[in-house]
């Protein structure tokens, strides 16, 4: 038997070996040794290519090592299968792989750890690691191991401990109920895990120190006595690399654009979560310490005893499309000098705040949703600064955004609704807000600060007390700012304030329109008052100001109150609609320049001098008033106005065709926008003449392929209609079937209408609109929400657009799903699939606005890998050309760290060679 290929094991058996270890050294290269079931008190030790493998038939191959490890592997790539291995203390490995390649498959080891050191590459494939007294599988030297549908369990110590330059790669396996951690890793080394689940483990789920890395995959940790995923030192940070803070940018750039490199680099995260799931942590779900670094990627973290997400120390946390929710502290905490960025997340039902940063933390939110918590959704304390980005904050008990201390808040475009205290609140800290809508506050935007902060274009409404305060002390601008149907004032201007109020609207107050303290020093300009409860304008006892080119309508009380002792001037302001333009007291001092009065019988700012109001009278004709004569002060400032409106309009139509005309392809979508551009003008043209519009309908069926374009154009298709003045604001509300049907009855048509209110002035887009009406389902609520849809634009058919979006075909039974949809879309744009030459002027786009170039030779590739592409369902069009040329950027990025950038003298470097994507970056078929 000597050098067999076959050998058995089998004590007591004639021509069987009555060891393992016997067979072993018999055995020749790939020899097959079988070992009857039984107890085999050996050690065993493997260093050739020989596969061990338990006999079939009933019972168990145990072995029980009598000194040491059961099983040693030195080298080759031994193979075995089926056998139960058992350490001889608790403090020894059962199995020891130090070489080699060995792999063990169906084994279970009982008893004791595995152990993988030096330059061992094991796989483990289907086996048990149970009652270890350490870690169950411990990892170490410049091993490589793989470990696929694996079992850890009852281990009084770590799940798995990997350091040294250990890689761990790990798939569909589970490790439950460990006495520490789930997965250690440290020093520089680092785990794969896919498809894993770690629960039950008295400390953290994965613990990552030193200069540790991982990767998770579709993994859930849960039940975990700490947090879920802790790291600390420079785990996840990698070598060469770092992120910098949104502070280090060069002035005008955003953490996220195409100069910000590391921090919307992934590559630049040596942690990464990809589809995970956290949940039933005693801690936080992620700690970031130190200078960790890590990104999540679709990950939902939930139900934590902590908060949700934690960084701190000078770690960063890169956020994508995450969810943290239901947690019994905040759901993220950002604190020391921590930086965290999120796109696309949500933060909601939270026993604390959503998001807390203080000290010098700073974060970068884009297109999040903070809602539902129990305390402030977003607070910025201490030092922090927080930068927001089309964000949407509601349902909160206290303030929606807040600025404390010292803290920065950046806010553009962002939404707060439904908050009981305050939507915006800065209180000692700073704070610049575009284009952001505040909405459903007790008091919309509350200033109080020595610092000067800075609001533009916002939109305050529907307040249940005042719409804007500002603070004793407080300066800053308004610029274009609207405050609509505030329960109270609309704006109140605190004790010393010195403001500055540029354009804007105060509309509908249910007091005052602008209420000036005393001691305040406000100056407002062009800034229109409509239709207040009270006084447009009411200047308290030694309250000043200077109100140039004001226009104060249909107030109840006097256009403007003067309080004793109180300093203003009026400078081609206009009054009209009230019964009284002023009412002063006899100790105020008040100037009027050149305003005008209309439809007011006694007007009294007109006869005031510019020297103040206790001077000699001199009479001004007024409009409307006994005299007859119209003011061409006021004439004149009509006419300018009405120029620059128009000049205005021109320009933003202008911008808009421009926009247009960029879009690759889509040249007959294209067509019909400006044809109806065209005619909708006519419409406008016809209504301001006094003549009846010709019979048409504005909403529109896209019919097309997903990643054509139709959500672009539509928003587009919003901006043409306000600049034509047919839209009071062309935004763009999109929506689905989840935001329009509800979940029991009654609950739709309430979903819908919300949905549908948001949209008045604008757009509203339905994406895959045939969802509405599910085939062969009768009995469905989207039923409900059509009928609802239909009544709502006939209700509103002058203040909205409604465009519904699909597949062709689908849309084609939407539209018959409804008597009343057919006769409101009557006309249908139709989006065909991008050409192959089209996708390459995509991809052309992006990497021009990317600072990449395309060689010749690369651009005839990409023509062919597109032409070549198959059109089935998972085709996305423009979406797959993006995604090609993301892809490209990362085989760029390979290509040159893999070999030209080894040599490549960075300070010298040809540009060309950073920059300049190659037919060899092309992904490769398939891979989209």
């Amino acid at each position: 038997m000597k050098g067999g290929k076959q050998q058995r094991v089998a004590p007591g058996s004639w021509g069987a070996h009555r060891t393992i270890g016997a067979a072993v050294r018999s055995a020749g290269p790939g020899a097959v040794v079988t070992i009857r079931p039984g107890t085999y008190h050996e050690s065993v030790v493997l260093d050739k290519d020989v596969t061990l493998v338990a006999e079939k038939g009933t019972g168990t191959v145990r072995v029980i090592a009598a000194r040491g490890p059961a099983l040693t592997t030195h080298g080759g790539a031994p193979q075995v299968r089926g056998l139960t291995f058992e350490a001889s203390s608790p403090r020894e490995p059962a199995v020891l792989l130090r070489a080699g390649e060995p792999g063990l498959r169906d084994c279970e080891i009982n008893g004791g750890r595995i152990e993988v050191s030096e330059t061992a590459t094991p796989t483990l494939t289907g086996c048990t690691v149970r009652g270890a007294a350490l870690a169950a599988v411990r990892l170490a030297g410049t091993s490589r191991t793989t470990m696929e549908g694996c079992g850890i369990h009852d281990c009084e110590g770590d799940g798995v401990f990997a350091d040294d330059e250990a890689r761990l790669e790990a798939t569909e396996t589970l490790i439950d109920q460990v006495a520490a951690r789930g997965v250690y890793l440290g020093g520089a080394a680092h785990a794969t895990l896919t498809r894993c689940e770690i629960k039950h483990s008295a400390g953290a789920g994965l613990l990552a120190e030193s200069r540790a890395g991982a990767l998770l995959r579709e993994s859930r940790l849960h039940e975990t006595g700490a947090q879920g995923v802790r790291l600390t030192g420079s785990a996840g940070r990698r070598a060469g690399k770092r992120v910098r803070a949104k502070s280090e940018l060069p002035s005008g750039e955003v953490a996220g654009s195409a100069h910000a490199d590391e921090i919307s680099n992934e590559n630049a995260f040596g942690v990464r979560l990809r589809t995970c799931e956290i949940f039933r942590t005693a801690g936080a779900g992620v700690l970031a310490d130190g200078e960790s670094a890590a990104l999540l990627d679709d990950c939902h973290i939930h139900h934590t005893s902590g908060a949700a997400l934690i960084a701190t120390g000078s770690s960063s946390l890169s956020m994508q499309q995450v969810r943290a929710v239901d947690s019994e502290d905040s759901a993220l905490v950002v604190t020391g000098r921590a930086d965290t960025t999120a796109e696309g997340s949500t933060f909601a039902r939270t026993a604390a705040n959503g998001v807390y940063a203080v000290e010098e933390a700073e974060l970068t939110f884009t297109g999040c949703t903070v809602k539902d918590t129990a305390y402030t959704a977003v607070h910025l304390g201490g030092g922090a600064r927080g930068r927001l980005t089309g964000c949407t904050v509601s349902s909160t008990p206290e303030y929606g955004l807040r600025a404390t201390d010292r803290a920065e808040l950046l806010a553009a475009d962002c939404e707060t609704k439904d908050t009981e205290l305050v939507g915006v609140s800065v209180d000692g800290g700073d704070a610049a807000l575009r284009d952001c809508r505040i909405s459903g506050a007790r008091l919309g935007v509350r200033l109080r600060t020595t610092h000067r902060p800075l609001l533009v274009g916002c939109e305050i409404r529907d307040t249940t007390g005042v719409g804007v305060e500002i603070g004793p002390g407080t300066g800053g601008l308004l610029e274009n700012v609207t405050v609509s149907r505030s329960g109270s004032s609309g704006m109140v201007l605190g004790t010393d304030s010195t403001i500055v109020v540029d354009g804007g609207v105060v509309r509908e107050a249910s007091g005052s329109g602008i209420v000036v303290r005393a001691g305040a020093r406000p100056r407002i300009r062009g800034t229109a008052v409509q239709k207040a409860a009270k006084n447009g304008l009411f200047v308290e006892e030694r309250g000043e100001g200077l109100y140039e080119d004001c226009e104060i309508t249909d107030s109840r009380f006097p256009a403007v109150y003067a309080g004793a002792k109180s300093c203003l001037t009026l400078r081609r302001c206009a009054v009209s609609g009230s019964e009284q333009d002023l009412l002063r007291d006899e100790e105020a001092d008040v100037r009027a320049e050149d305003c005008v009065v209309e439809g007011v019988a006694e007007p009294l700012l007109p006869t005031l001098d510019g020297a103040g109001g206790g001077g000699p009278a001199r009479r001004v004709a007024v409009a409307g008033a006994s005299s007859g004569v119209t003011s061409r002060t006021g004439a004149g400032a009509a006419a300018q106005k009405k120029e620059d409106d128009d000049r205005s309009a021109e320009e933003r139509l202008e911008e808009l065709r421009e926009e247009l005309d960029r879009l690759v392809g889509l040249e007959s979508v294209k067509r019909d926008v400006m044809t109806m551009t065209k005619l909708m003008r006519m419409v406008k043209v016809r209504q301001d003449a006094g003549l009846s519009p010709p019979p048409l309908s504005r909403h529109l069926v896209f019919a097309g392929n997903p990643g054509t374009g139709k959500t672009t154009v539509a928003r587009l298709y919003g901006g043409f209609l306000a600049a034509l003045g047919l839209l009071e604001r062309g935004h763009l509300v999109e929506t689905d079937r989840g935001d329009l049907v509800g979940e029991y009855v009654g609950h739709t048509a309430p979903k819908t209408t919300a949905v549908f209110r948001r949209a008045l002035g604008g757009v509203l887009f339905i994406d895959e609109a045939y969802s509405l009406t599910p085939e062969g389902i009768g009995n469905d609520f989207g039923s409900e929400a059509i009928s609802t849809l239909v009544k709502l634009m006939e209700d509103h058919r002058d203040e909205v657009v409604v465009i519904v979006a699909g597949y062709p075909g689908d849309m084609n039974r939407f539209l018959e799903s409804n008597a009343g949809l057919a006769s409101r879309f009557t006309r249908t744009l139709t989006f065909d699939d991008y050409s192959a030459q089209d996708l390459v002027r995509i991809v052309q786009h992006q990497a021009e606005s990317h600072q990449y170039t395309c060689a010749p030779q690369t651009l005839e590739a990409l023509h062919a890998y597109f032409a070549a592409m198959p059109r089935g369902d998972g085709f996305g069009n423009g979406r797959t050309a993006r995604q090609a040329f993301q892809l490209m950027t990362e085989r760029h990025a390979q290509r040159l760290a893999e070999g030209d950038l080894a040599t490549l003298d960075l300070a010298a470097a040809d540009s060309d060679v950073l920059t300049t994507l190659l037919p060899q970056d092309l992904p490769p078929e398939g891979a989209l």
